[in-house]
């Protein structure tokens, strides 16, 4: 069974008043090697002391997405060494809000992800899809697409996915268990038949409005190997509740 992750991304919400949150989360994970990983993707500006806030204890911190080149004239953006210098050691590649929002296609994806594996990150990458795609039966065949395109040059035990099923994400909706379950099979299969037996080993997050009164009956789920939380990430209460529902899957 693969280590759960529990990984919130707090989206463009944070300032310093809010690293406060960050220890007493840091403050209430568990120590022992079996326990989940917990991480939280922070906006840029607060990247490094939350850094410095986590230090010595089991909290990773991570970007929420990054450049594909290293360095350049690129106004605005984030390198995936910029984020690693400031502490980080994941970022998302991909989210739903990136690819609708800033246009970042499979490729741009792709390319995202080799640059934080080339950084030394993990990559969390995104796939997931609209109403009308689930709606109409296309599901399956848009998850693969996705699946296809923003793997490219990727090795498992470099990277991390997250189904984010767009319906579900910040609207309250969530996925049926069935439905979570059929989409993180999919993908599982899919991962054994591009890398073999170690496709195995790539972890694959449920991200579909995840919180502490659905975490029990979402993360014991087959192939659910831990979740990405939007508003839940923001109260340490609400994370370090589906944090411990997630260790007492392990016990």
């Amino acid at each position: 069974m693969n280590r759960k992750l529990i990984a919130g991304n707090w989206k463009m919400n944070g300032l310093s008043a809010d690293l406060q949150t960050i220890r007493e989360i840091a403050a209430g994970l568990a120590v022992s090697a079996a326990a989940p990983e917990a991480l939280l993707c922070v906006p840029a500006t607060l990247l490094a002391e939350a850094a410095r806030q986590a230090s010595g204890t089991a909290l990773r911190m991570g970007g929420q997405t990054c450049h594909a080149q290293e360095k350049g004239a690129f106004t605005g953006d984030v390198s995936a060494l910029m984020l690693r210098e400031a502490g980080a050691g994941f970022v998302i590649a991909g989210h739903s809000e990136r690819r609708s929002g800033h246009g970042e296609t499979d490729a741009i994806v792709a390319a995202q992800a080799r640059a934080a594996v080339n950084a030394g990150l993990t990559p969390i990458i995104c796939v997931g899809e609209t109403l009308d795609e689930r709606l109409s039966g296309a599901t399956l065949r848009v998850i693969e697409g996705q699946l296809a395109g923003s793997l490219d040059g990727l090795q498992p035990g470099s990277f991390v996915l997250a189904y984010e099923p767009l319906w579900a994400i910040g609207t309250g909706n969530v996925a049926t268990p069935a439905q979570i379950a059929e989409v993180h099979a999919f993908i599982r299969q899919f991962l054994e038949q591009r890398f073999g037996q170690s496709g195995q080993s790539v972890r694959i997050l449920y991200g579909g409005s995840l919180n502490p009164a659905n975490a029990a009956e979402i993360l014991p789920i087959p192939n659910v190997d831990g979740g990405l939380i939007g508003g839940a990430s923001l109260k340490a209460g609400d994370f370090l509740a589906i944090y411990n529902t997630a260790g007492a899957l392990t016990v």
